[in-house]
């Protein structure tokens, strides 16, 4: 599932560059994220970068978009062709958030 930014934004904009696939930008009253490009950094990191930077905790995950660990690898590997990728059964907690139980929103 991708992140949301709900309208607690503050709008500080520390989640902006924080994201690898640049799905975060300014929108009319607060951030956004643009779901076609988020993929809860599968393939980057252990938990949303975004996520772990905001300082009011307003990126959540978007229930109304729910995507599998294999859906958001797939989907990194279309937004980022020039990288390498490990094969989905070989990210870790490091590179992905469905391995990592110490992630924020690890219960959802």
């Amino acid at each position: 599932m991708s992140t949301l930014i709900t309208d607690e934004c503050i709008n500080c904009g520390v989640c902006e560059p924080e994201c690898p696939n640049t799905a975060i930008s300014e929108g009319e009253d607060f951030y956004e994220i643009e779901a076609d490009l988020c993929t809860e950094c599968v393939g980057f990191h252990g938990e949303e970068a975004c996520q772990e930077v905001c300082p009011v905790d307003c990126c959540i995950p978007n229930e109304e978009h729910k995507e599998t660990e294999d859906e958001l690898l797939e989907k990194a590997k279309k937004i980022h062709p020039e990288e390498t990728f490990p094969a989905v059964d070989e990210l870790s907690n490091e590179t992905s958030l469905f391995r990592n139980p110490d992630r924020k929103n690890a219960n959802l």
